[in-house]
């Protein structure tokens, strides 16, 4: 207690201190801008949040950002502005640095008329801006009050036409219109609504056409009681012809090698379903990319048809630039004509890539890593890609505890071949527009020597198909997964470990998985204009199933095929995660994970390296690397045991996180973790490890504060958590924590830091 009032006090001072010496640097005459609010009053409407939150962006200048209170952004620029400023305090005003924004700056008659057009660009018009600066001694700050009245509805909406032809085609399009009675004036909805007419004229062939074509006139003067309106929609005069009428398409070529030096003239030409593909040779084979090209010869011009189509081409992953560009051909006055090229510039087709990485693993390993990778792109003449990849890697485990000594030595060889296309056994016409399925066969080994306790050598290969089905959607299947396991060496401790718990030995046993994944992904997490973002992830996996009934079919039946004891399991992973963007810089976000594997007639557990674990930096952060369950098992002592012991079958998991800016590219977060991880069955090696209906008892809570250097698509995480309930602890003694910071045997057991790379979800 005694602690917690000392840093309460140090940051009083810390506050206090600050806030003196900024107000010593404030120029005479000077006052500093410290924000402004606004008071709307205003009848209630259906979206009346939003249109606050739209008004109080209208007020500028943004002040200085605050970081608990204190300036520091300001205090930084005006230590580095000093004559003598000093090495330390130029640094922090060139990272840290903030100008100083002055009353002097502000214009409260202009943000007036900003909130007023505004208003009226919404349906409120007739309404009253005014303000009030408060001025103290060394800080002013404006108050903005604005009242409005009832909006204006529409009460009739039509189209003012004549008799040609596009008008036809706007007035089939208004059936189903954004402008309905009843609604409020809204600028960004008739905006909207002539961005969807251009878009849908397009799409039905009208090449030139274009959205400022189109005006609407609305009339106020129907009614003296009501705040009514009626809306018209016309075609401006003097529209240019060619914007009136359909364009079809009347010729495509392709140039599959294009570059601005080639020579096209002396090119090999091939007809191919009304296309002509132009290159110099075979660079690739014509009825292969035939199959990216959704637009015809002979139809209308579609906007749709033409991205897609060029989206598909680029998702081949060998060009790396696809233009299509559309030349005008002689035009009659009732039908416009086109021609298209697609213009293709392959990648350079062969690459060798070295990489030397500092890796950072989940599992708190980290150490140095060579990657070198060989890629041959179209292969075969058809966009196929070939690659092979060598790493080798060192690792040890940091802020592990008693587990420090774990280190291991990783080498691997792999091999990928990926087609552009559905490769089946029978022909497949793949029916996806937005991409193209890809079909992947892999084929690597691995070996693994972890610290002396065990060697393991390791064949996989698989066979599947991914694809991107819309912006937000990937699915992944792999209907042929095999993975071949082989406990090389091990020693008499690690011998030891597993006669301790048969359980674990049954894992390592099991070096034969054949099986079937699946992986679905709905992101709508990194889109910046949405408020509300979220994240779906689901994952299927199967094994064992197949190879038990060829085993049951030979008449066996003893668990092993090719003498080799196969692994049967079910599994299944759920991933939800919740961004709610409070604004451009600050996000609650949250996460809730569920995961749960069942052994099944040949398996009493998962396959160890099908196995869940809790606790590290992506998972509870309050808990050391597997730290963490099963249910309520407590090993007698933190060691090499328990590293390998505590592992289960089911995992659940939640976690909440608010990030804020601080200053320039260090953020801050405030976290909630919570979860546990439980066994299937029973296992005597592990007491309490089971899962059962008190599960929820056996929950494992932290909490903490992080630090985040943000560089654009690269982030470096510090988290400090400590734990608030311990759920190996016996009942009614695991909540709580003393939260005495200043003493050494506290701080080893109860703060944890974790380093890692990435946000955690």
């Amino acid at each position: 207690m005694k602690t917690n009032k000392i840093i309460f006090f140090f940051l009083v001072f810390l506050i206090s201190f600050t806030g003196c010496q900024i107000k010593k640097h404030i120029p005479e005459g000077e006052l500093l801008y410290t924000g402004a609010t606004l008071d709307l009053e205003a009848p209630e409407v259906q979206d009346l949040k939003k249109i606050e939150s739209e008004l109080n962006d209208l007020l500028r200048p943004e002040p200085n950002s605050k970081f608990l209170g204190m300036y520091f952004g300001l205090w930084t620029h005006y230590k580095g502005e000093k004559e003598k400023p000093g090495f330390i305090n130029r640094f922090l005003n060139k990272k840290f640095g903030q100008e100083p924004v002055y009353f002097s700056q502000v214009n409260p008659e202009r943000t007036e008329e900003l909130i007023l057009n505004r208003l009226e660009n919404r349906g409120f018009f007739y309404g009253q801006a005014s303000s009030e600066s408060i001025r103290g001694e060394k800080f002013a700050e404006v108050n903005y009050t604005a009242k409005v009245g009832q909006p204006y509805v529409l009460k009739e909406f039509q189209l003012e036409r004549d008799s040609l032809e596009i008008e036809h085609e706007i007035q089939s399009l208004l059936a189903e219109t954004l402008l309905q009675p009843g609604n409020r004036f809204d600028l960004n909805t008739l905006n909207s609504e002539r961005e969807r007419l251009d878009q849908g004229l397009k799409q039905k062939g009208y090449y030139n056409f274009n959205n400022d074509f189109l005006i609407f006139e609305a009339d106020t003067n129907i009614t003296d009681s009501a705040r009514q309106f009626n809306l018209y929609l016309r075609l401006k005069n003097n529209v240019p012809k060619n914007s009136l009428v359909k364009y079809q398409i009347d010729q495509i070529q392709v140039f599959p090698n294009y570059s601005l030096d080639e020579n096209t003239d002396q090119a090999d030409t091939v007809q191919l379903d009304g296309k002509e593909f132009i290159q110099n040779g075979v660079v690739f084979k014509p009825e292969l990319l035939n199959q990216y090209i959704l637009i015809e010869n002979g139809e209308y011009y579609n906007p749709n048809k033409s991205r897609l189509s060029s989206n598909r081409l680029s998702s081949i992953g060998n060009y790396q630039y696809v233009n299509l560009r559309y030349d005008e051909l002689i035009n009659e006055d009732s039908l416009g004509h086109l021609a298209a090229s697609f213009l293709l510039s392959p990648m350079t087709k062969r690459s060798v890539r070295a990489e030397l990485l500092g890796v950072s693993k989940s599992n708190n390993f980290a150490g140095p890593a060579l990657n070198l990778v060989y890629r041959n792109r179209n292969l075969f003449k058809g966009g196929e890609n070939f690659n092979i990849s060598a790493k080798i890697g060192y690792e040890f485990q940091i802020a592990g505890g008693d587990l420090t000594g774990l280190h291991s030595l990783e080498l691997g060889l792999r091999g990928d071949l990926i087609f552009p296309r559905v490769i089946f056994f029978v022909p497949i016409e793949e029916k996806f527009s937005y991409s193209v399925p890809k079909t992947k066969v892999s084929l690597g080994t691995d070996y693994l020597s972890r610290g002396g306790l065990y060697t393991l050598n390791s064949f996989y290969t698989s066979y599947g198909y991914f694809w991107n089905a819309n912006r937000f959607a990937y699915h992944e299947i792999n209907p042929i997964n095999i993975n071949i396991t082989n406990l090389a060496k091990s020693s008499p401790e690690f011998e030891e470990i597993l006669d301790k718990n048969p359980f674990l030995r049954r894992s390592f046993d099991q070096n034969f998985i054949i099986g079937i994944n699946y992986i679905f992904n709905y992101n709508k997490i990194n889109d910046p204009v949405r408020k509300h973002g979220y994240f779906f992830g689901l994952g299927l996996d199967f094994a064992g199933n197949l190879v038990y009934g060829i085993d049951k079919w030979l008449g066996e039946g003893n668990g092993k095929i090719f003498g080799l004891e196969y692994a049967q399991y079910g599994k299944a992973d759920l991933d939800f995660r919740y961004h709610f963007n409070i604004s451009n810089n600050q996000t609650i976000a949250s996460r809730l994970f569920a995961g749960v594997g069942v052994p099944f007639r040949n398996s009493t557990s998962l396959p160890y390296v099908k196995q869940y674990f809790s606790g590290g930096p992506n998972s509870i952060r309050a808990f050391r690397i597997r730290s963490i369950g099963p249910g309520s098992y407590a090993p007698e002592e933190t060691n090499l045991n328990s590293y390998f012991d505590q592992s289960g079958d089911i995992r659940l998991e939640g976690n909440i996180e608010y990030r804020f800016p601080m200053v320039s590219l260090l953020k801050g977060a405030l976290f909630l973790d919570a979860g546990n991880i439980w066994l299937m069955n029973e296992n005597e090696a592990l007491p309490g490890g089971k899962f059962s209906s008190s599960w929820w008892n056996e929950i494992a809570v932290g909490t903490g504060i992080g630090f985040r250097i943000d560089i654009q698509f690269f982030v470096i995480r510090f988290d400090f958590a400590t734990p608030l309930r311990k759920p190996f602890l016996p009942e009614g003694q695991r909540w709580g924590n003393t939260f005495d910071i200043s003493s050494k045997t506290w701080r080893r057991e109860n703060l944890i830091f974790n380093f890692a790379i990435g946000y955690p979800f």
